[in-house]
């Protein structure tokens, strides 16, 4: 069980201009909320500090924290409006589980949340794909130091398996998002295993998920 009393207090809520909502909406998080739920019940332990890399709109965090209330969920992103938007989800839903949102740039050596570890978990929906490989390479290095024994990296999105596509509509959407940038792109399954690799973790589980997505698991190595 993890130590709360390592927990930072509460922050005041972002501001951004008078609008006591300052949520944001995203289709695509309404519409995977809930298969993705269903994979983090039966993987998360029953309490323990999660921790979300790139949080978006902020609709996961208080989904994901209150159909688990044991848990305490930490949710970040880079974005200033996404941590805006993830407080005032929190305003608005009241939960007493989940933490103010933090900046993490996960490309850099530290993350400003080492003081927390180890973590029992790290969770990061739909955001490989649209970031550089080198946010990648920190995600799984940081995950190498700052998870528990055992405790894991759950990725979900879209990936490549030895270089092919699992849909036709995956492989346009690749293009799609290369064309936008050159950085940006599906990441092949074999790539992202020789990486966690080199940062102590293994591939436990590929899960296949609605609308041609997967879910990835890996599990810091306890040896």
């Amino acid at each position: 069980m993890h130590d709360d009393n390592k927990l930072p207090p509460p922050v005041a809520l972002e501001q951004r201009g008078h609008d006591p909502d300052q949520r944001m909406f995203s289709p695509s998080a309404a519409r995977n909320s809930a298969p993705i739920l269903t994979v983090l019940r039966r993987l998360l332990p029953p309490d323990g500090l999660v921790l979300e890399i790139g949080c978006g709109t902020g609709e996961h965090a208080v989904c994901f924290a209150e159909a688990m209330p044991t848990l305490t969920w930490l949710p970040s992103d880079p974005d200033s409006e996404s941590r805006i938007s993830t407080s005032s989800w929190m305003h608005f839903k009241q939960l007493n589980n989940v933490l103010q949102p933090h900046s993490i740039d996960v490309s850099r050596a530290h993350w400003g949340v080492e003081h927390l570890a180890p973590l029992d978990a790290i969770v990061s929906i739909n955001m490989v794909h649209i970031a550089p490989w080198e946010a990648t390479t920190g995600l799984f290095s940081g995950a190498g130091r700052l998870l528990r024994s055992g405790g894991l990296l759950y990725l979900y999105g879209p990936f490549m398996h030895n270089g092919l596509h699992n849909a036709p509509s995956n492989a346009s959407f690749d293009e799609s998002l290369r064309s936008r940038n050159p950085f940006w792109g599906l990441r092949d399954i074999a790539d992202l295993e020789r990486v966690a690799e080199g940062s102590g973790l293994k591939l436990a589980e590929t899960i296949m998920m609605p609308a041609n997505n997967m879910s990835l698991v890996f599990r810091h190595d306890s040896k």
